[in-house]
Formats: structure tokens, sequence, C-alpha cells
């Protein structure tokens, strides 16, 4: 029996598609962000927010709040989850899962941990650990190290254009 699509994964390939057909703002769609938009896995959570989930964990299961303090992903264990937005979120120690939990918002990742670059051409696309960034106090996620470099080329252009998208997305 073939699953059903969920309406984050219909808005998505929608966008992707209207974005081609119109040109909008006259870039074209690369072919990595058509694939890669065509079924992200994700959640709707309590407030109706999309976070990126793989293997039944937010962010590939990486401790978010180990970007902040070790510089680098770190693989989250079971141990040390803590449901948050309806999802479940793993970490290193109970340290960690501790500070998340004091304040979530400060740690998660901008635009439930989809790839910045994706969402500033209004895509929801999934990430890789090894591809993010702290701006401004902020942890951003990326498709690839490749997508990475692409964005970084204009991070605040990037960032103000996927925040507008993330806004539209999240009164839809």
């Amino acid at each position: 029996m073939k699953p059903k699509p969920n309406l984050l994964s219909l808005f998505a390939n929608t966008t992707v598609l209207m974005m081609a057909l119109c040109g909008a703002a006259s870039l074209m769609i690369p072919e990595w962000m058509r694939l890669a938009a065509a079924n992200p896995d994700t959640r709707s959570t309590a407030s109706s927010t999309p976070i990126f989930v793989n293997n039944g964990a937010a962010i590939r299961g990486t401790d978010p709040v180990a970007y902040f303090t070790e510089g680098e992903p770190v693989q989250g264990l079971r141990e040390f989850a803590y449901e948050w937005e309806g999802v479940t979120w793993l970490f290193a120690s109970a340290e960690h899962r501790d500070r998340f939990a004091d304040n979530p918002r400060a740690y998660a990742p901008q635009y439930g941990g989809f790839c910045a670059y994706g969402l500033s051409y209004g895509a929801l696309v999934s990430t890789m650990p090894d591809a993010w960034a702290i701006v401004d106090g902020k942890l951003y996620l990326n498709y690839s190290i490749a997508i990475q470099n692409q964005w970084k080329k204009d991070t605040t252009g990037n960032i103000d254009r996927a925040n507008l998208n993330w806004l539209d997305l999240s009164a839809k």
C-alpha cells in the first residue's frame, strides 16, 4: 500500500514547482533542491511548526547543545532524550538535555532543522549534521558542506529570505 504524502511534503513540492514555473527572483531551482525537497522527513509539532526528523529523532539525533558547547556535531543518546514540540531530541549528556529543557529556543536549530539555504528558496530540505554554522547566536544547518559553502556566499541575504519563507510556511 502506497503511503499518503503529508501536507508538508506537498507544500514543499508545490513551492519548488511554483518557483520553477514562475522563475522566482529570476533564480533557477537547483537540481539538488528539487530532489532533496521531494520527501523531507518532517513532523508537525504542537505549534504546527515542522521539524526535521530522521529515524525518530530531531536533526538526525544530533545533540543541538553540542554545537554551542563543543563546537562540533555530537551524536545524542536515547538515554538523554527530551520531548519538545512533539518531537524527540537526543543529547550527549544529561547536562546538555537539561540546558536544552531550560531554554529550547536558544539551542534548537533555525527553521526546524531544515536546510537554511533551501529555505531561502522556500523549500523544506533535509540537513546533515556536519553542515552547520552559528550566526548571531543561532544554529543553522544545511543540506551538505557544498550547499553550506553556497549559503555562506550571502549568509545575511539567505537568512533574510529564509526568515520570510519560514514565516509564510508557519502561517499556513
